[in-house]
């Protein structure tokens, strides 16, 4: 199984860390996978636990609990024209965001592990890196896509 995201943003403007979790929020509002709640979710969570999100060096995977405001399964993938601190002494500064809203627990542990054979091919997550539109960012994971019939299916995993 691949990971491919319903919203892309590529080299989009941050303050700080917080301002990039807000747009991957606004990603997912306008195309009604969360509320603003899911957003404020996934800051909280930086705020309360620390920045344990930051898995790699330069990639953040903000995601929350489906019960903050999440309307139906989705992804996301946010790069930033700078990067940002995060508070993670091993792998900051944040470039890139990969994110995901699920619907259940059943949901959230699919899509983690489709986003783990994502953040393991370094071939990938260095063409997200170098993306520098929105376009071609999404074209990047419709030719991920070919052949394989598994892409981005988080049907059936849909609030309850």
């Amino acid at each position: 199984m691949k990971f491919h995201p319903d919203c892309v943003a590529a080299r989009r403007e941050a303050a700080d860390w917080e301002e990039a979790i807000r747009i991957v929020g606004s990603l997912y509002e306008e195309a009604g996978i969360a509320t603003q709640e899911y957003a404020d979710a996934m800051i909280n969570g930086v705020k309360e636990f620390g920045p344990y999100m930051v898995l790699m060096p330069g990639l953040a995977m903000p995601h929350a609990k489906s019960t903050a405001g999440v309307k139906r399964p989705g992804t996301a993938v946010v790069t930033l024209s700078a990067p940002v601190e995060f508070g993670s002494e091993a792998n900051d500064p944040v470039d890139t965001l990969i994110s995901f809203a699920a619907g259940d627990n059943k949901g959230h542990m699919k899509m983690i592990q489709a986003l783990a054979a994502t953040l393991s091919d370094e071939e990938l997550i260095a063409k997200i890196r170098a993306a520098t539109t929105d376009k071609e960012l999404a074209a990047i994971f419709d030719n991920a896509a070919d052949g394989d019939d598994a892409e981005g299916d988080f049907e059936g995993l849909q609030p309850h």
